[in-house]
Order: C-alpha cells, then sequence, then structure tokens
C-alpha cells in the first residue's frame, strides 16, 4: 500500500504546506459573475477572506504551454515547451511533447530535494509519470493510466474506482447530452479522487487539476450564453457543484493552509476559428506539393512561413527545415511583413489580431532556439488554428468556447496587493509557502513578506 499514509496526528507535523487546486480554463470574469448571483457561496466566503484576481496566462495560451510554465516557475525558453504539437528536428513529422521534454525542474522536484513530499493529481503535460518522492498521476495527454501514475500503488487504487483520465470529447458528435454526462461523471470521480487523496495521505505540496471546465467550456460555452439551450441548466449546476468541491477541498485544509486556485487561461465565445496556413497561403507565404495537403511533410520549399497550433509562426530558414528557402538576410524583413499582413487581418470588418510579438521578446533561455519565430494574440472570440487541410480562412467546429490570456485566475486565501499577476509566479509563490527560496525562478513570489 502507499509509503505514506496520513498517520493518526495529522500530516506528520509539519508546518509548511500549499494546496493547489487547478481549474483548467475558467476565466476570473465567470467567477464574479456566479459570486455575485450566489451561485458559489463556498467560493463568495473564501473571496471574503482572500485575494481573487485576474491573471494573464503564458503565450501562447494555450494549456500545455501554461501549465508547465507554472509547475516550473520559468518561461517556454527554459522549459521547452511551446505548444501540444512540435516538429521532430530536421524534419516535418509532427510530435507530441510530454513530460521527458520538459527542461526545467518542476515544483515537485524541487520540493523532493528538500525532503517534502508531494501529491500531484491530473496536470496537464506530465505524462508518461516519473518517479517523484510522492504521488503523481498525469492530466491530458495521457494515454495509459499505469504509465501515468507512479507508484504502483497509486495506480491500484486509481484503477480500482474506475478513474477517469478525461473526458471522452468525441461524445460532442453522438450528441451534447451525451458529452454533459460525461462531463459530470468524470468530474465526479476526479474530485473523490482528489479529496480522497488530500484526506488521506502526507503531504506538503498537494496539487489537484479539474479539467472538466475546459471541456464544459470549449463545447457549452454557446449554453451558458442561452438560457434556452438544453444545456444552460447543466452549466449552471456544473459550477454550483465546482463550488461544493472548492468548499470540501478547502474544509480539510483549513485557513492556516496557504490555498491556491488557478486557472491556465481564461475562455470567451468563438465567433469564428481562424485557420491560420490557409491564410498563409492565401498571401503567398506558404505552398504546398499537392492541392489536399494533410500535413507539413508536403510543404513545398518554395514556402517562407507556416504555422503551428495555436497561433506560433516559423521562418522556413534554410539549414533549419530540410526543404528551408529563407536565408538569414531575409529573416528580419519577412518578420516584420508578417506582422503587419497579421494586423490588417480583419472578418466582416472587425480585426482580428490584438497583438504580433517576435520571439525574442518573449523568452530567453537554452531552448529559445526552439521558440517559434513569431507568436499572435487574437481578440477575444477569434480562435486561431494551425490546420493543415483547411482552404478556407474562418470556419467553425463543434467548439463555441476558445482561449483567452488575460481573465485567467489566482486565488489565495491571503490578503495580497500583487497587481499584474503572471502564471510564471504562482511556482515561486507556492515554493515561497514551502520555505525553498531560489533564484531560479523566472517568476517572483506573489508573498513578499515570506
Amino acid at each position: 500500500m502507499f509509503g505514506f499514509l496520513k498517520g493518526k496526528s495529522g500530516q506528520n507535523g509539519r508546518k509548511e504546506k500549499v494546496v493547489v487546486i487547478g481549474i483548467d480554463g475558467v476565466p476570473c470574469s465567470l467567477l464574479r459573475r456566479f459570486i455575485e448571483e450566489g451561485l458559489m457561496p463556498n467560493l463568495a466566503k473564501l473571496a471574503a477572506k482572500g485575494t481573487l484576481s485576474d491573471m494573464t496566462a503564458s503565450i501562447p495560451e494555450v494549456s500545455s504551454t501554461s501549465w508547465t510554465t507554472f509547475m516550473t516557475g520559468v518561461n517556454p525558453g527554459r522549459h521547452g515547451i511551446y505548444g501540444f504539437m512540435e516538429l521532430q528536428k530536421d524534419t516535418y513529422q509532427w510530435r507530441f511533447p510530454n513530460s521527458s521534454d520538459i527542461k526545467s525542474s518542476t515544483l515537485w522536484d524541487i520540493a523532493g530535494r528538500h525532503n517534502k513530499k508531494s501529491i500531484v493529481l491530473n496536470v496537464p503535460s506530465t505524462y508518461p509519470a516519473k518517479p517523484l518522492n510522492g504521488i503523481l498521476t498525469a492530466g491530458f495527454v495521457a494515454l495509459d493510466l499505469k504509465k501515468a501514475t507512479y507508484p504502483d500503488s497509486a495506480y491500484q487504487y486509481l484503477a480500482g474506482m474506475g478513474y477517469k483520465m478525461d473526458v471522452d470529447t468525441k461524445k460532442a458528435q453522438e450528441s451534447l447530452s451525451a458529452l454533459a454526462d460525461d462531463i459530470e461523471q468524470t468530474f465526479i470521480i476526479r474530485k473523490n479522487a482528489i479529496l480522497h487523496f488530500l484526506d488521506n495521505h502526507e503531504w506538503d505540496l498537494f496539487i489537484g487539476v479539474i479539467t472538466e471546465t475546459d471541456r464544459l467550456h470549449h463545447y457549452l460555452w454557446a449554453a451558458l450564453e442561452d438560457p434556452q439551450h438544453p444545456q444552460h441548466n447543466f452549466f449552471i449546476d456544473f459550477y454550483r457543484k465546482l463550488d461544493v468541491f472548492i468548499g470540501e477541498a478547502y474544509e480539510k485544509t483549513g485557513d492556516d493552509v496557504p490555498f491556491i486556485i488557478l486557472s491556465d487561461h481564461g475562455s470567451t465565445a468563438i465567433k469564428q476559428e481562424i485557420y491560420l496556413n490557409a491564410w498563409l497561403r492565401g498571401k503567398g507565404y506558404l505552398k504546398f506539393m499537392k492541392d489536399n495537403p494533410q500535413s507539413l511533410e508536403d510543404i513545398d520549399g518554395e514556402s517562407t512561413i507556416f504555422a503551428l497550433d495555436p497561433s506560433r509562426f516559423y521562418i522556413h530558414m534554410k539549414g533549419k527545415y530540410p526543404r528551408g528557402r529563407v536565408a538569414p538576410s531575409g529573416y528580419e524583413n519577412l518578420r516584420q511583413r508578417l506582422k503587419e499582413d497579421l494586423m490588417s487581418l480583419t472578418v466582416d470588418g472587425e480585426k482580428v489580431i490584438k497583438t504580433v510579438f517576435f520571439r525574442e521578446e518573449l523568452y530567453s533561455g537554452d531552448h529559445y532556439d526552439e521558440a517559434p519565430d513569431v507568436v499572435a494574440l487574437s481578440h477575444n472570440g477569434y480562435d486561431l488554428k494551425g490546420s493543415i487541410s483547411k482552404i478556407q480562412i474562418t470556419g467553425r467546429s463543434f467548439l463555441t468556447g476558445g482561449h483567452t490570456r488575460g481573465d485567467a485566475v489566482f486565488y489565495i486565501n491571503r490578503k495580497i496587493q500583487a497587481t499584474d499577476i503572471n502564471i510564471v509566479d504562482v511556482g515561486p509563490t507556492v515554493m515561497s509557502f514551502l520555505k525553498i527560496r531560489d533564484d531560479y525562478f523566472d517568476g517572483v513570489s506573489l508573498m513578499k513578506n515570506l
């Protein structure tokens, strides 16, 4: 059985502890709305005794990058995760980064080096599970529960309770009702697992993430906005149940233990999906060797720029890519022209792009060379996509909710005065509660007096 079940005397008499509850994709503005409407009384009480603030996510504002920034406290130029999908070096073949691609120490790595125990449940980009001083079961994208979980005793417990690693989003193609049922069932199992480990095992650092909020927003955001939508009541009731879970988790820890809630990005309604590679083709930046390309392996050597999800642009450099053609002398002018074209991109008379960044404005570190050359942030409602097969620049899918970089959530059961909170600051804040100080981080602790 587990090597560190909680003893009768409580959490082993240790004082330095911290709890982090992740609520994937939740916008702070929505929590404030539901607090005002009386839908989340537990969170309302917590907000009154602590600090509930909006927060900015990573760039790009995608879960793999943002959660990795949280769990390392450094920028992608150091931790090496820029998105869910990359190209294999010297090829045009897709690869999906996993835990072995994270180049920086995680919070639980650092805690373990200080003889502190961690329980880490459902954090994205942690698959396959690596050994640690504690327990870990990975979040999406996780393919096999056994490989996702350390140690084996934790796997045995989770398998025995019918643990689900993620919602089956394919059910959205069956019916939204079927998807809602799966969101509900997955959430029940997830919260039961989190509450079990929170209450029954020793830990100094506890991190548990709810993913079902993100799935709810992506597929059922329209239900929030339309009271006549068949799943409108389900959406509202889900947040009532989330509030109950937050209250239960807090009750198991108490006022003395630092209690943090955060999301990795905000969410908003999608007006249009924008297919960046179709746009690049239309502007003459990108060409393929066949009429119906299926991957970047079909890229033509005349191409100068291509895009990867969600908003990353790569200059097709000679020597870096097998059929690259752009010489170093043409790099800066090409980036500047791309920026100007992006800033002039409109749909139905509305500007799509809010800001365009060059890589040096965002990233630094040993893995800077792997960074996208240009990253675009859209105005809310425009969901930037890196699809290869799309012909039209705009379109819609099953998704009704998309990401925002702003309006992410940060909560702590302490009164603080911090402003302009970024997710890179949360990791150092967590470590400061464990009395672990390290100049290693890019972020800064929000608890200046610790």
